[in-house]
């Protein structure tokens, strides 16, 4: 089964959370896990990466199979992001996310589910609640702080 992660983990795991890392190392363990993370998600860390960070954040996400943003998930994403983003908050990025999971029929790891309401989505919010990570100060995306652990 394909496998989304959402860019909040993949940063906080890149930041040295040890409780996100050693979730995604479970789902590594998993033989019918494929790993994949959004076109979007990958630009998300990717763009923001310092030049320092560069090796060992690409050498992590080459574990992560990278979906494509083609004319359906554009397509879709944007009937999503037209829907709940009024309501709920969610970003085209979430939207591009959704739509590739929704084609997928894949499931969806994130610690942000509220940007995902659609009942078409798969969230396992079992196995990220146990992440038990909470957003604080500063975010997964402030760039202030380097994301890579210190021993990197």
């Amino acid at each position: 089964m394909k496998v989304y992660i959402d860019s909040d983990i993949l940063i906080w795991h890149l930041r040295g959370e040890k409780k996100a890392m050693k979730f995604l190392k479970k789902l590594r363990s998993e033989p019918s896990s494929e790993l994949c993370v959004g076109a979007m998600q990958r630009a998300e860390v990717v763009f923001f990466m310092r030049p320092e960070e560069e090796e060992a954040t690409l050498l992590f996400l080459s574990q992560f199979k990278t979906a494509p943003v083609d004319q359906y998930v554009v397509d879709t994403a944007s009937v999503l992001y037209r829907r709940w983003n009024p309501t709920r908050g969610m970003d085209v990025n979430d939207a591009l996310l959704a739509a590739t999971v929704m084609r997928s029929g894949g499931v969806l790891y994130t610690l942000n589910e509220k940007h995902y309401p659609m009942e078409d989505l798969v969230l396992n919010k079992n196995e990220v609640e146990k992440i038990c990570l909470l957003y604080t100060s500063p975010s997964p995306r402030d760039r202030t702080r380097s994301r890579m652990p210190s021993s990197a």
